[in-house]
C-alpha cells in the first residue's frame, strides 16, 4: 500500500501510546477509557486502510474489465466488418445464382421450342404423304 506522509504521521502520533497500552495489558493492569478509545483509533485507522487498499484493487479490477470491454468491442467491431463482407458476398453470389438460372431456363425454353417445331415439322410432313 502507498503511505501517504499523513498516514505515517498519524500512526507515529499514536504508536508512542499503542506501546504503552500493549505493556499494561502484558502486566494486566486496568486500561482507561482513553487507552480504549486508542485501540479504537488504530483499528479504525487500520479498518481504513485495508478499505483503501480493497478500493485500489477494485479500481484496477474495474480499470482491466475496462480494457477487456475495448478490446472485445474491436474483436466485434472486426467481426462485424466480416459479416459486412460476407453479406456482399452473399449478395454477389445471389446475383450469380439468378444469372445462371436465367440462363438455364432460357437454353431449356429454346430447347424446348426447337423440339415442339421439329415436332410440328415431322408431323406435317408425316400428314401430308398420308
Amino acid at each position: 500500500m502507498d503511505k501517504t506522509k499523513v498516514d505515517d504521521m498519524l500512526i507515529s502520533m499514536i504508536e508512542p501510546k499503542i506501546d504503552e497500552i500493549e505493556r499494561k495489558f502484558s502486566n494486566n493492569e486496568a486500561l482507561d477509557n482513553q487507552d480504549i478509545n486508542t485501540l479504537l483509533l488504530k483499528s479504525q485507522y487500520n479498518h481504513i486502510n485495508h478499505l483503501d487498499l480493497k478500493l485500489n484493487e477494485v479500481t484496477a479490477d474495474v480499470a482491466s474489465l475496462k480494457g477487456e470491454f475495448n478490446g472485445l468491442r474491436g474483436e466485434f467491431n472486426g467481426l462485424k466488418g466480416e459479416f459486412n463482407g460476407l453479406r456482399g458476398e452473399f449478395s454477389l453470389l445471389e446475383s450469380r445464382m439468378e444469372t445462371m438460372i436465367q440462363k438455364a431456363l432460357n437454353k431449356n425454353m429454346m430447347s424446348l421450342i426447337i423440339v415442339l417445331g421439329l415436332f410440328m415439322t415431322i408431323s406435317k410432313i408425316i400428314d401430308t404423304f398420308l
